[in-house]
């Protein structure tokens, strides 16, 4: 088995680390979206964010200049992976509970896996599909009771979902094509990329005076999001996605949304079902198929 063919122990503490940064961010930004419009939420996560890396990237002694030939690509994965999928999420976080937006938005695998293999030729191992279906399994029993809140905010589910297609088709063709660089520099050109119209967008439909009103709460909301969520969860997704295969990336990303809906129910007190227990087992089962070592001898 190739190593692009699963996780390899070198990045489990990267998987861990992303885990819990991006599966507790769903709740941090429900709070600041309560008091922070999206287009300027945004704007502060991806502006901060990026200059946080470029500074510590500087610091540590990185190139940071972009190899010849390599723009275009990077404002195509940014205007995807960034762009499409912050300001999607954004908005439908405003509308449904974090939790339902974390499993709507991380059907991302859905789609990923049958676009890896159309798009790059992939092959779909016994241990692929069996996490695959595991996976599912898991986001099928949190689907079944979203789908009862579909009619209630359909903008919000759609949004969502529409941010998981955009994430899919980026990761895709972040492995068709590509890029010459280190994680570190390109995460952050990727992020500044991908925030320049998020934040263009702000300055043109919003009043960024709305931050004097901001209280505690939403502010450590966006702290957290530019500090962790962006500067270093984003480095962790960059270095998982271009060091392994698009399914074995996509089943990794499973366990957010379950981490998400317990962050939901720590920190906002949204309370999770049973089927929300049973997806977290049968989530976890399938991150092992792309965790734990095949036990075949490699030739």
């Amino acid at each position: 088995m190739a190593d692009a063919d699963r996780l390899p122990p070198r990045l489990w503490w990267v998987l861990a680390g992303l885990t819990f940064a991006w599966g507790f961010n769903w709740s941090a930004m429900k709070v600041a979206l309560h008091e922070v419009t999206p287009w300027v939420f945004r704007s502060l996560c991806l502006g901060l964010g990026c200059a946080v890396l470029f500074l510590v990237l500087r610091a540590g002694g990185q190139k940071l200049a972009v190899p010849a030939g390599q723009w275009r690509r990077l404002m195509l994965l940014a205007f995807f992976n960034i762009t499409c999928w912050n300001l999607l999420v954004a908005y439908g976080l405003t509308m449904i509970a974090s939790g339902r937006a974390a499993i709507l938005a991380y059907t991302m695998p859905v789609l990923a896996v049958p676009l890896s293999v159309w798009l790059l030729g992939e092959r779909l191992t016994s241990r692929k599909i069996a996490g695959l279906v595991l996976g599912l399994g898991g986001l099928a029993l949190l689907l079944g009771e979203a789908a009862a809140g579909l009619g209630g905010a359909p903008l919000g589910s759609l949004l969502a979902l529409g941010a998981a297609f955009t994430w899919a088709l980026g990761v895709v063709l972040q492995k068709r094509y590509p890029i010459a660089m280190p994680a570190g520099p390109y995460t952050a050109w990727i992020m500044l990329l991908g925030g320049v119209p998020v934040i263009a967008g702000s300055l043109l439909f919003e009043d960024w005076r709305i931050l004097g009103d901001v209280g505690p709460r939403a502010w450590l909301g966006v702290a957290y999001n530019v500090f962790i969520a962006f500067a270093w969860a984003h480095w962790a997704w960059i270095k998982i996605a271009t060091s392994v295969s698009v399914t074995v990336f996509s089943l990794s990303m499973l366990v957010i949304p379950v981490v998400g809906v317990l962050s939901g129910m720590l920190f906002l007190g949204e309370r999770p079902s049973a089927a929300e227990y049973g997806a977290a087992l049968l989530v976890l089962a399938s991150l092992a198929t792309v965790v734990l070592p095949a036990r075949v001898a490699r030739e």
